[in-house]
């Protein structure tokens, strides 16, 4: 169940999630890749947003990416819903990306990128720090 993020400050936040959870999720950082606890997660069911809760991505859109540089993040075709996940322009490390938040509270959850393996050409590169897994 989401959380109500819009009284949450910077403070709660730091309180609310680990180190790195929070670095990832309000800070805009990014995982080591291949270390994420839901990488491998096969299992039927919704990703929530690990800051507020709300479904963000459902396992069937989950899949194995082989595209190069891309390798190491859980990987899914498409948002849960079209409001669950909002895309901004990201221009930092001098390259231009979508970064991929979550639409109920703001964090940051990747990137979307363009990608043939993928079902429908698009993946959404998202860290497994910022995800909570519920099973079905």
């Amino acid at each position: 169940m989401a959380i109500d993020a819009t009284s949450m400050t910077e403070d709660d936040w730091k309180q609310k999630l680990s180190p790195e959870q929070y670095h990832v999720l309000r800070e805009k950082g990014t995982e080591i890749p291949g270390t994420g606890k839901l990488l491998y997660n096969e299992d039927a069911g919704n990703y929530t947003c690990a800051a507020c809760g709300a479904v963000v991505f459902k396992s069937d859109s989950k899949y194995e990416s082989t595209m190069p540089g891309l390798i190491g993040w859980p990987s899914f075709s498409d948002a849960a819903d079209e409001g669950a996940v909002k895309l901004m322009p990201d221009s930092s490390l001098g390259m231009e990306r979508t970064e991929a938040v979550c639409a109920t509270c703001g964090s940051h959850l990747g990137h979307l990128f363009d990608d043939p393996t993928s079902p429908n050409g698009k993946h959404y590169c998202i860290n497994s720090v910022s995800l909570d897994f519920e099973k079905k």
